[in-house]
């Protein structure tokens, strides 16, 4: 069965960092594409960040680009997602996803985390 988990949100004020984590089971990101995504009050949820790892690749949406990284730990089957640069605009429920395209959606979700950023 795959399960994802992601941790690691919180208040966090503008300009700052903060990182998210999913811990993955039932599959290895040799399998799926492992992504991120995002959901702001009132909006569509979006791709931001995903990670290909047949490919050894990675996409960002243009709105993190420069400022957010995805990162897995194989070892750990975990993927991560380092934010920096922080804006209000990132204020979102982030989510980790899995098997499908970051553009499009994927087929696995986990429950989500909360990201605030205060101005």
């Amino acid at each position: 069965e795959v399960q994802l988990q992601a941790s690691g949100g919180g208040l966090v004020q503008a300009g700052g960092s903060l990182r998210l984590s999913c811990a993955a089971s039932g599959f290895t990101f040799d399998d799926y594409v492992i992504g991120w995504f995002r959901q702001a009050p009132g909006k569509e949820r979006e791709g931001i960040s995903c990670f290909t790892s047949s490919e050894n690749s990675t996409w960002y949406a243009n709105s993190v680009k420069g400022r957010f990284t995805i990162s897995t730990d194989n070892a750990k089957n975990t993927v991560y997602l380092q934010m920096n640069s922080l804006t209000p605009e990132d204020t979102a429920v982030y989510y980790c996803a899995a098997d499908g395209f970051c553009t499009y959606g994927m087929a696995y979700w986990g429950k989500g985390t909360q990201v605030t950023v205060s101005s």
